[in-house]
């Protein structure tokens, strides 16, 4: 796995008002269950699996109310959505955190929020699975209208943080993540735990995961660093 690679903007060289992250796949290793939980609803409503498609990064919302328009299922996109719900919460076994996870939470603080496409339920039942403390700011997919790679999700954590999304640094690992973290104007941090590197390359940096990064907060606000 190769190092870190820069974009259009110097991340070590700024102070942030708030760091906004996501947080499967960035902060919590659910890949696996994931992948479990939507073969299962597949084979529950008759999808075929090859059939799923995109469905990291984005609310499980828009990615049923997809399939339902692309395959003509006729679904009650409510009970599908609830199924696919249960489904996630019955499947926490092997969500662990992911390296640097812990060390990152801990060096922010209250300098810290967390954006997910999951809902507020399974969002702190992944990171209580995974032993990490849920954040005073925490927004979900039923927080807003609409989800990655919209940028709603993340102006509306840094509404909460009372922060300019402009001041905020995103930290990511789907190109959905990236997209939605630019367009709210936000600088952005993506991680290869998932997808490769060409495809995040709107990132201002990219690195194999947060363990290659450090956190600090000084009287200018956050600051990033590569580690040695």
């Amino acid at each position: 796995m190769t190092g870190p690679s820069t974009g259009r903007r110097v991340l070590t060289e700024e102070r942030f008002a708030a760091v906004l992250l996501d947080s499967d796949s960035t902060l919590v290793d659910s890949a696996a269950a994931v992948r479990r939980s939507w073969a299962a609803w597949a084979d529950r409503f008759g999808v075929p699996a090859e059939r799923l498609g995109q469905t990291h990064g984005m609310p499980r919302r828009q990615t049923i109310a997809r399939l339902d328009r692309e395959l003509d299922l006729g679904l009650d996109l409510e009970r599908a959505g609830a199924v696919f719900d249960e489904i996630e919460l019955d499947d926490l076994h092997d969500v662990v955190a992911l390296p640097g996870a812990l060390d990152a939470l801990a060096a922010l603080g209250d300098r810290a929020a967390v954006v997910t496409s999951a809902d507020r339920t399974l969002a702190s039942a992944r990171l209580r699975a995974a032993g990490l403390l849920e954040p005073a700011v925490l927004v979900c997919a039923d927080d807003v209208e609409r989800g990655k790679p919209d940028p709603a999700p993340y102006r509306e954590a840094a509404a909460r943080m009372g922060a300019d999304p402009a001041a905020c640094l995103v930290v990511e690992d789907s190109p959905a993540g990236v997209r939605s973290g630019r367009a709210a104007g936000a600088s952005t941090l993506a991680l290869l735990t998932t997808t490769p590197r060409e495809q995040l390359g709107e990132a201002d940096l990219v690195v194999p995961d947060l363990s290659w990064v450090r956190f600090g907060v000084d009287a200018r606000g956050v600051w990033v660093s590569a580690r040695d």
